[in-house]
Order: C-alpha cells, then sequence, then structure tokens
C-alpha cells in the first residue's frame, strides 16, 4: 500500500561576518558555496524510508546578525525543517547568529582555515549555545584547508552524515504514534506502555485498540478483499508449510490450518491498515477506519488472551517486519511481538538509521564453550571459541533475517530498494512455515522456522527504563556466525526447531566489564528481548540517544567514534559518566 507521507528536511544556515564594507563582500559566495554543497552532500548520500532522497532548505542568504536568523527560522518553519547544519568559513557574531529552536537537532561545522577563523566562531558559537542550555554538535575539521578547497574532508563528511541521519531519526518520529493493539503480555513489564516516555523523549503519541477490533474487522469483512485474495493466492504460492512438530492428539486438521492461513493474511492486512489506514476503506463506506492511527511503530499482544483461542501473531509479524509481500518489494513496517513497546522503539531506531528490517528476538541463551563441547561434542573456534548467544523467537522476526541477500557473495540486509526479486525469493525459499507450537499457543497459527546466515556484522540494542533514572540504552556490536549443521540442529532443537535462530558473537573488550567475555554481555543485558540491526551501528545509536537525552548504559563502541554535542564536555572526563550527568541536566528532549 502507498501512503503519502511529508517527511522533515534538513535546514542548512550559511554564517557569515556581518561587516559589511569588504568583509562580508568578500565571503558571502565562499559562505553560499559551502551550504550548497553540504546540500548536495546529502541530498546524494541520505534516503528516506521510502526511498526517496532527502530534501534539504537552504537559508535564503547568509546569516550576519539577528534579523537574518530569523529570517531563516521562519523559513525552515514554512519548509518543515527538522534538522539544523550551521556552516561557516569565518569569524561570524555568535549568539546573534545561532539557531535557537531547542527541539530541533542542532551543528555546526567550522571550516578550518587559516585565512578567516571559521574554527574560532565554531568555538563561541558553541560556548553561547552551552550557555543558553541548547545543546549543539561540533563538526571541526583534523586537517587545514585553504579557503578555496571546496572539498570536504573525510572525517568531515562522516560527521555531517551521523549527525544528519540521527537528526532525521528523531525528526521522522515527532508527531508520530505508537499503536498498542491489545494490552499487557505475560507480565513483561515494557508492554505497560509507558506514555510519559513516548511523549516526553520521542515526541510520539500513544493510541490503543483492544484486540478485539481484529476480529471485528474480519468478522465484518472491513478490509480490502481484492487484496485479501490477491495475498492468500502468494501466501499459498510462497509460504511452505513445515512439518507439524505437536503430538498428534494436538494437530489441527487439515481444513482448520487452511482456515488458518486465511485468519492470519487477514490478520496481516488489518494490523497494517489500523496502523497507516487505507483509502480502499474509505471507498467501502468505512471512513473511520481508512485513516489509521498514524502509526509509525506498533504492538500485538497476542499471548495470551488472544493465542489461547486464536492463531498467533507470528505470520503476521513477520510477513510486515519484512521487506516484501505480496504487493512486492516495499519498505518494512515495524512491530514488536508481545507488544514490548521498548524493544519495538529499539526496532525503529535501527530501522530509521539504516532504513533496512530490523530483527526482533529473544536474548534466550549464552553457550558457553565446555556446554557446547558437553552437548554436542564440538569444541567452538574462530568467532565462536568463547562461547555465542542464540537469539530466537516464536516467529516474529523479519524474513530479510535469513541473511539471503547479498553483496558480493555476502550476506546483508539491504534497504528496500536495493532488494532483488531472485533475493525474495531466497528470503521465501529459506523459510519454513510450521503449525504453531500448541503448547504455547493453543489457538494454532504459524511460526517462521529459519537460520540466519553467519558472517554479517550486526548490531543488537535495547531501551530500557530503570525508575529514578529514566530510559537508558544498551548497544552490543558483533557478528551473525555459522555453526556445523549437527551442532546447530542439536543446540536448536533445545528450544524449540520451529522458530527462526540466529547466532551472535558481540564483540569483546577487555577494558570494559559488561564486554570482558560473551557471559557477561549476557549476564548485563537487561531485558529479555533485543533488537538487532545489519551493521556496525553503535555510533549512530549514540548520537542518536544524545539527540533524546538518553544515556548509555553499555556498549563497545570505540571511544574515537563517540559523536556527542559539544557540551558533553563540560559533565568530566569520564565518557560514561558525563553522559548520564548530562542526560539528567538537560532532561527530556519534549
Amino acid at each position: 500500500m502507498k501512503h503519502c507521507i511529508t517527511y522533515p528536511k534538513i535546514g542548512i544556515r550559511p554564517i557569515i561576518d556581518g561587516r559589511y564594507g569588504g568583509v562580508r563582500e568578500s565571503l558571502e559566495e565562499t559562505t553560499m558555496e559551502m551550504a550548497k554543497r553540504v546540500a548536495a552532500l546529502y541530498e546524494a548520500e541520505l534516503r528516506y524510508p521510502d526511498g526517496t532522497p532527502i530534501k534539504t532548505v537552504v537559508a535564503d542568504k547568509c546569516i550576519g546578525g539577528v534579523k537574518e536568523a530569523a529570517m531563516c527560522a521562519e523559513k525552515f518553519s514554512r519548509e518543515d525543517v527538522g534538522v539544523s547544519l550551521s556552516v561557516t568559513p569565518c569569524w561570524c557574531y555568535g549568539t546573534e547568529t545561532i539557531d535557537m529552536d531547542p527541539q530541533v537537532p542542532k551543528a555546526i561545522w567550522g571550516f578550518n582555515g587559516t585565512e578567516r577563523p571559521g574554527a574560532v566562531y565554531l568555538a563561541a558559537a558553541l560556548a553561547g549555545h552551552n550557555q543558553l542550555g541548547l545543546p549543539a554538535f561540533g563538526i571541526y575539521g583534523r586537517d587545514v584547508q585553504d579557503i578555496g578547497d571546496k572539498t570536504i574532508p573525510s572525517d568531515v563528511k562522516d560527521k555531517l552524515l551521523l549527525f544528519a541521519k540521527a537528526g532525521l531519526a528523531v525528526a521522522q518520529m515527532k508527531g508520530k504514534s505508537y499503536l498498542s493493539i491489545g494490552s499487557v503480555s505475560m507480565g513483561i513489564a515494557s508492554s505497560m506502555i509507558d506514555m510519559d516516555f513516548f511523549q516526553r523523549y520521542l515526541g510520539m503519541r500513544n493510541e490503543f485498540i483492544d484486540s478485539s477490533e481484529i476480529i471485528r474487522r474480519i468478522e465484518k469483512k472491513i478490509f480490502d478483499q481484492k487484496e485479501f485474495d490477491r495475498a492468500i493466492k502468494w501466501v499459498r504460492e510462497n509460504c511452505q508449510e513445515g512439518e507439524d512438530f505437536n503430538a498428534q492428539e494436538k494437530q489441527r486438521p487439515r481444513k482448520q490450518k487452511d482456515d488458518d492461513w486465511e485468519y492470519v493474511t487477514k490478520m496481516t492486512l488489518i494490523i497494517r491498515d489500523l496502523m497507516t489506514g487505507n483509502k480502499v476503506l474509505e471507498d467501502m463506506g468505512h471512513q473511520e477506519e481508512a485513516n489509521g492511527h498514524n502509526a509509525l511503530l506498533s504492538g500485538f499482544q497476542g499471548q495470551r488472551q488472544w493465542t489461547d483461542f486464536l492463531p498467533n501473531g507470528d505470520f503476521s509479524e513477520a510477513i510486515l517486519n519484512s521487506s516484501f509481500d505480496w504487493n512486492g518489494i516495499r519498505a518494512p513496517y515495524t512491530v514488536a511481538t508481545e507488544n514490548d513497546s521498548l524493544n519495538g522503539v529499539s526496532m525503529l531506531f535501527g530501522n530509521l538509521l539504516t532504513n533496512t528490517a530490523q530483527i526482533f528476538a529473544d536474548v534466550r541463551t549464552y553457550w558457553s564453550p565446555d556446554a557446547v563441547k558437553r552437548v554436542t561434542g564440538w569444541a567452538p573456534e574462530g568467532k565462536a571459541q568463547q562461547g555465542f548467544i542464540h537469539l530466537i523467537n516464536s516467529g516474529s522476526c523479519t524474513l530479510d533475517g535469513t541473511g539471503q541477500q547479498e553483496v558480493n557473495g555476502a550476506p546483508v540486509m539491504k534497504p528496500f530498494w536495493e532488494i532483488t526479486d531472485k533475493e525474495v525469493e531466497k528470503c521465501l525459499e529459506a523459510t519454513t512455515w510450521y503449525p504453531a507450537n500448541n503448547d504455547y499457543f493453543r489457538g494454532g497459527g504459524f511460526s517462521s522456522g529459519f537460520l540466519t546466515r553467519g558472517g554479517m556484522p550486526v548490531t543488537m540494542c535495547r531501551v530500557n527504563i530503570t525508575k529514578g533514572i529514566g530510559p537508558v540504552l544498551q548497544i552490543a556490536e558483533g557478528w551473525t556466525i555459522d555453526l556445523p549443521e549437527k551442532v546447530h540442529q542439536t543446540l536448536d532443537e533445545r528450544t524449540d526447531r520451529t522458530w527462526p535462530t540466529t547466532w551472535f558473537v558481540p564483540r569483546l573488550d577487555e577494558k570494559k566489564d559488561a564486554f570482558k567475555d560473551v557471559y557477561s554481555v549476557m549476564l548485563n543485558w537487561g531485558s529479555n528481548h533485543g533488537s538487532i540491526s545489519y551493521g556496525h551501528i553503535g555510533k549512530d545509536l549514540i548520537t542518536l540517544a544524545a539527540m533524546l537525552r538518553i544515556p548509555i548504559c553499555m556498549h563497545n563502541v570505540d571511544d574515537a567514534d563517540i559523536f556527542r554535542p559539544s557540551a558533553w564536555n563540560s559533565f568530566g572526563t569520564d565518557k560514561e559518566g558525563a553522559d548520564y550527568r548530562a542526560c539528567r541536566v538537560y532532561g527530556a528532549l519534549y
């Protein structure tokens, strides 16, 4: 389904020395050209979730004083600018020219040159931001450039892009909804939706509906029947059903399984419509239902009240979280199983930063080398030699997580616009849909079973809320790994062979207690779930968290890669403690 979405833009503010009579005139072209170079960089390198290039807005004229700063602010307001970058090659008047909007992420690139002191303005402006309580990121190249040099150094480029990606993620969340379908699942704390967190930290609203709304729409046929006919045909042709491992007396008859396939397909259509709306419903006379809930993210309770008597949500969650369905290749939706809103937010962070689908999984088991050898006879080696973590959940994982998409023969998870039809086929072929484990899911349904290919760099993250502190974020960069087939089979079947498995090894760091070994990562993980994104995006998550004032309580990112507002330097040289203190002082973004 295609929806018309208006995305926030990046505003670029060319800042100039305001002294007319020779100084300003000599810098006008250079300063505006600097802004346009950054705009061109952003438009070439960054895309919105729908695959279109991001849009920038450059101030109509260089900003040399408060009047021009106000004119720029008015333009940015009209143009829906959600991220603000100031650029300058020279000295300018600090607090007269800075961006004063407290809710818009902001940064300053001060050109490292000797002819005009852009770095001096950068330092003065950042001091003004800090004194006024308006945190801003400072970007300053390592090497001196000539004033006429029109290149953007690689270190500056990296920070410009890092800031922009995180800033756009902040801006895209603002004003959107988390849709809670159902209520608390099995006493999981993060399915008890914390509205204060969503509103004050993310700028999002919370929408709540009872699960019975899905039943009503199925019984009243409030869904696109033509799309359903197309969808069920696609499901029957592409979703291979696996062996039923339930006890004979608990197995559902063939007719019931066929009916379950239709039911879970309808559930998928309805959950999507609940999130984003559907014009077809309006044409059917269901104007209210056609609107949806403006949801960027949703969660489905499922267990236990639903799954004790109706087909589970595994198929719906897995397909929606994937980058394709019966409508073809498309952007993934973000749906959290068990209504785990905080893992859903973690998935949303990863999705907005990378434009890729996210793996939802239980952080289920740490397998030590000794335990693996005792159970299988195999001594772990290579990346697995210090043990590994079993990531597995009951089927809600994105099918992109199979690792069947490739670049130069290596497994990856791509933005949807890079995925080929052949890769979709391979993801579907690698997935088996098993009749749900009826000990857990008495109402039936189907769970996806697959094994994630090893060799992918990935980042696992998780937002948790701790009373007295508020939200905190955990990050663990690492890799997916392959195990010998018999070893995988032995370990996997000790849990549940009908669920998708990812074997994960974090990157260790002896200087950090939580990463001194694989066991410590498992021990320090703050909840039963984690969100896994393709690529090592820990530094992106740290920058995003700083914008939202969420401290990082655990990470294995190199200190040299950490990029936070300059104000954080005022809170001490201990980076972790400074992050906590800064987030406490500045408080939630909204």
